[in-house]
């Protein structure tokens, strides 16, 4: 079978992209940059130069495709706006597949995405579950709550070089999960009937709130976080604000996403049907505490080596000089 992995160089796309190759599937990738890509193609990966936002593209990517696997998503840091990726690019891709006769078509959303009709992405990611349900694609969705990989960036690096950690309003509790758990879900369900034409919930092992993550991170580092609380108002009113000038729309949709992440709802659900339909074991899904736990395992370790070589350096350089003092005296 052969797969089109759109969005593979992302966090999550990387991850079902090595996933497929180790499970024997013949995989094609669509990127916008060979350069960036070099890393799928050394894993086994066919690069397929090709972007969302041109349609045009599209149809010679998806030759010979069996199915679609769309882990596309917008970023903060894109030039392009949430509509043009995550709805017009989506639309273009599920109409491309169609046309292509492509047999399955697996498509990432957001838990509960139907709960927040006034934020842009939640609302767009509603939309494209409808539309693809509609599209007569054989299709399978799975709706996440959050990348445990992003965690690293919000807290962990942050604590371990004593820089403030963020907080806004009342903190969500939020299921988050292993990227490469993720990545199983998706790659087993091209292989389960069951799945087919319906939405699953693929979360972590439990929601954990911004304080009891912080409060892990600073268990497992032996450090102290400086916590910032940003109140929610101030967030919306900067939002207001920057929406009056073009750059700032992509940032003041992400920053509409604030209003989930700091509502106080968790996002979570079960997970018993998921893993029963799908025919996982749920004793192997990561945990937050053993990803955390090795993730600042390695890095302590590291600092230490680290510390140990700056020691060693200091302590041979003390060495030579002692030398050269008493070589020097005794030459007198």
């Amino acid at each position: 079978m052969t797969l089109l992995i759109v969005g593979a160089t992302g966090t999550l796309g990387r991850q079902v992209a090595r996933r497929a190759i180790d499970e024997g599937y013949k995989v094609r990738c669509l990127v916008r940059s060979t350069k960036k890509a070099a890393f799928l193609k050394e894993w086994g990966a066919e690069l397929v130069r090709g972007d969302l936002c041109d349609p045009q593209t599209l149809p010679e990517a998806l030759e010979g495709v069996n199915a679609v696997i769309d882990a596309a998503t917008s970023r903060a840091t894109d030039s392009l706006t949430i509509k043009q990726v995550d709805w017009e690019g989506q639309v273009a891709l599920i109409q491309a597949a169609k046309a292509a006769n492509v047999e399955r078509f697996i498509f990432f959303s957001i838990l509960d995405a139907e709960k927040y009709p006034e934020v842009p992405l939640m609302e767009i990611k509603r939309c494209t579950e409808l539309f693809l349900a509609e599209s007569g694609l054989n299709y399978t969705i799975i709706k996440l709550a959050g990348f445990m990989q992003g965690l690293i960036g919000q807290y962990g690096i942050p604590i371990l070089e004593n820089q403030p950690v963020w907080v806004t309003g009342n903190s969500s509790p939020i299921a988050y999960m292993d990227t490469q758990d993720i990545a199983k879900f998706a790659i087993r369900a091209l292989s389960v009937p069951e799945t087919e034409k319906q939405a699953f919930p693929v979360v972590g092992t439990r929601a954990w709130s911004a304080e009891e993550i912080i409060s892990l991170c600073e268990r497992l580092s032996a450090k102290e976080a400086r916590v910032t609380r940003m109140p929610i108002n101030l967030l919306r009113t900067v939002r207001r604000v920057i929406r009056f000038f073009q750059w700032g729309w992509n940032v003041a949709d992400r920053l509409e996403f604030t209003e989930v992440l700091a509502s106080g709802r968790p996002l979570n659900a079960s997970m018993d049907e998921t893993y029963k339909v799908f025919g996982l074991d749920p004793q192997q899904t990561t945990t937050l505490e053993s990803y955390l736990q090795e993730y600042f395992s390695r890095i302590m370790k590291k600092l230490k080596e680290l510390d140990y070589e700056k020691n060693k350096t200091k302590k041979d350089k003390s060495k030579k000089a002692a030398f050269k003092q008493s070589s020097k005296a005794n030459s007198q």
